[in-house]
């Protein structure tokens, strides 16, 4: 195994432990996370109850009158001795994406405080592969990294209006899919007619912490075609093994 810093061990209340390994946004840093997020879900101790994955970190829920803190630090400090490196089975996704208004309402808006012009912000956006560093926040939603350096931009001072369901988002220079119509603080640049969380699926979420996903533009034609498919129950996405 590569050798790598030790990671901290916090406390989240009474029945939480926090493992976290760094400090920053990083492949290998979350290549970690989800290492001994895989081999504790695949022989769960005694007394846990629910892993997390974050960026940086893997939270682990335990019950603390079948397992104390020390036992359960004890037992993944064995774990990382012998971990290797994350090869999860992570898929590769396109999604496809109109990135026409009104669909891509904060475009031009990102576009001038990035010094770029619309067909720009697109380009990019089509050409980068975007991993899910993590899941949170509402039911589907991930965060993703990999966007490129031209297209990071910081998240508004205050909230916009809210967005439509299947919204495409870049923020705090990284890109997020939205599941639901909520308000942000990102920017609309486009929207993908898949959705994120379907419970009627067998699989209710879409994407995993790992995957990589791709955006593939679409005109606003093709995108009310595929969105009335995906209400229809249809996934519209396309994926292969990575």
């Amino acid at each position: 195994m590569t050798l790598h810093a030790a990671p901290r061990f916090l406390d989240a209340g009474e029945a939480a432990l926090v493992v976290q390994f760094g400090e920053t946004v990083d492949p290998a840093i979350n290549d970690r996370v989800l290492a001994l997020d895989a081999a504790l879900r695949g022989d769960p101790p005694v007394g846990t109850r629910e892993f997390v994955p974050t960026y940086r970190s893997l939270m682990i829920h335990y019950d603390p009158l079948r397992i104390d803190r020390a036992a359960l630090i004890a037992i993944v400090k064995r774990m990382l001795e012998g971990l290797a490196e994350w090869r999860g089975e992570g898929t590769i996704w396109t999604l496809p994406c109109c990135y026409d208004p009104p669909l891509g309402e904060d475009t031009d808006e990102a576009a001038d405080i990035l010094g770029l012009t619309r067909d720009e912000v697109i380009r990019l956006h089509t050409e980068a592969a975007c991993r899910v560093y993590m899941c949170g926040f509402s039911p589907g939603q991930t965060y993703l990294g990999g966007i490129p350096e031209p297209l990071k931009i910081s998240r508004r001072a205050t909230p916009r209006h809210p967005h439509q369901a299947g919204a495409v988002l870049i923020g705090g220079g990284l890109c997020t899919i939205a599941p639901f119509v909520m308000p942000t603080g990102w920017y609309a640049i486009g929207r993908t007619p898949e959705r994120l969380y379907a419970a009627d699926r067998s699989d209710a979420f879409l994407l995993q912490a790992g995957d990589l996903v791709r955006f593939e533009p679409i005109d606003l034609a093709a995108f009310r075609h595929l969105e009335q498919r995906a209400i229809g129950g249809e996934m519209i996405a396309r994926k292969r093994a990575a």
